[in-house]
């Protein structure tokens, strides 16, 4: 059978750690030891599964079942249509490639200006040369192995590790208090604080570029390149777990030393000027503009594969070229409103998109038991709906009452019961239609 070079195994893996690693994986890791405070690691053992576990996972899911709208067709050809482009615009232009250029800009250009700068024609100028130069990467989507994991990843790591030397070689205090809701149930909160870094949705996404490196590196038959991919998640799992267990001990001295302060980018910044002074923000500034490069390329490269897929008069290029200027406008002039839209968008896809992942790695014999998908979805997407209407203030009084009362809802997990049920339903519904095609 094919395999990698070790070497060339870890440049994959670099690459898909690369393309998942931007803005909300800077942020939320310190936020949540920020908050957690001496219930950082419980809460580290949460987001470990929903941010690291869940996303690899995703992305074997898709390879194996060879793409995203092949294992969302397990459950209706309308409902992976749909629910495939809805994946990509999400993550994609309408709310992800805009975040990278915006969040990047925000910590790397206005601290080293003059305090009352109109920033309106410099965020111009930095979104054109960042989506410029991410555009220009992405028009080869099979090379990103060579230019993200060989010279982007390993500076980015080095560094995140100098912040954390830099907490271990002057430390400015101890951990702080657990913050509520940490101090009660801080597993589930790492959890669900995961969620924020999107990246199972990503996960989804990014499959069909990581499978075009591993056969630009010469494997070519299926199984190999499935292998090949399971041990670039390992690599890419082991760096993230690594990267966010320093950010969130970087978060929880923050929260110690700086009391009050819980947004995940000022908690960084204060500890990393607190040690390093006025490098500290060159420091970071080079971290988030190269963490949010390597996303924007990595999305920007997978949804143009994606559409010139579904529409291919369009050549990938141009798509490329389309979803950078699209991302560039919305970065200047329409992001809080996108974000605003975005946010219960993502509420709603998030839930299924982790059970589709999960149903794909059933045992075979229990694969055959096709209503499976369409029940534990349909249920899933329906509670997912109801509770992202509900935490919008416009649920109806008596239906309110009874999504509260479901386990775990109180917990912001009130869809996994009913997509426990859809499934079970599934499975009662196949078993019954094959006794009779028996009979």
């Amino acid at each position: 059978m094919q395999t990698l070079r070790r070497r060339d195994q870890l440049l994959v893996g670099f690459t898909l750690f690369s393309m998942f690693f931007g803005a909300g994986n800077l942020i939320f890791p310190p936020q949540l030891g920020a908050q957690a405070g001496v219930d950082t690691w419980p809460a580290m053992a949460g987001l470990a599964v929903s941010a690291v576990g869940l996303p690899i996972l995703g992305v074997i899911a898709v390879v194996r079942s060879g793409s995203l709208t092949r294992l969302a067709g397990r459950v209706h050809p309308v409902f992976a249509t749909v629910f495939t482009i809805l994946i990509y615009l999400s993550i994609g232009p309408c709310l992800a490639i805009p975040r990278t250029a915006s969040t990047s800009f925000e910590m790397a250009v206005p601290p080293f200006l003059p305090e009352g700068t109109p920033l309106i024609w410099f965020r111009l100028g930095y979104s054109a040369l960042f989506f410029g130069a991410a555009f220009l990467v992405a028009l080869r989507p099979e090379k990103l192995t060579s230019r993200l994991g060989r010279l982007l990843c390993p500076l980015l790591l080095a560094l995140v590790a100098v912040m954390f030397l830099g907490c271990l070689i002057h430390p400015v205090g101890g951990y702080g208090p657990a913050l509520p809701p940490y101090d009660s149930a801080a597993p589930v909160e790492g959890f669900l604080t995961g969620y924020q870094t999107m990246d199972t949705i990503a996960a989804l996404n990014f499959g069909i570029v990581i499978v075009m490196n591993i056969r630009a590196l010469g494997v070519t038959e299926e199984k190999a390149v499935l292998r090949s991919t399971v041990r670039a998640g390992g690599v890419a799992a082991v760096l993230f777990l690594s990267v966010y267990s320093m950010l969130a001990h970087i978060g929880a001295l923050s929260g110690g030393a700086f009391p009050g302060t819980t947004n995940g980018a000022a908690t960084m910044t204060n500890l990393v000027g607190a040690i390093f002074g006025p490098w500290g923000r060159a420091i970071l500034a080079a971290v988030f503009v190269i963490a949010c490069f390597n996303t924007c390329v990595g999305l920007l490269s997978s949804c143009s594969t994606y559409f010139h897929t579904l529409l291919p008069r369009f050549p990938a290029s141009a798509w490329a070229a389309f979803f950078a200027l699209l991302s560039m406008v919305i970065a200047n002039a329409g992001l809080d409103q996108i974000l605003e839209f975005s946010v219960p968008v993502l509420n709603i896809l998030y839930p299924p998109a982790i059970v589709l992942i999960l149903l794909s790695f059933l045992p075979e014999r229990l694969q055959r038991l096709r209503a499976i998908y369409p029940a534990g979805i349909l249920f899933t997407g329906a509670a997912s709906i109801l509770y992202t209407v509900q935490g919008l203030g416009a649920a109806v009084p008596v239906l309110d009452g009874v999504l509260s009362a479901i386990p775990l809802a109180e917990v912001g997990l009130g869809w996994v019961l009913p997509a426990l049920a859809g499934v079970l339903l599934g499975a009662v519904l196949s078993l019954q239609r094959e006794s009779k095609e028996v009979r």
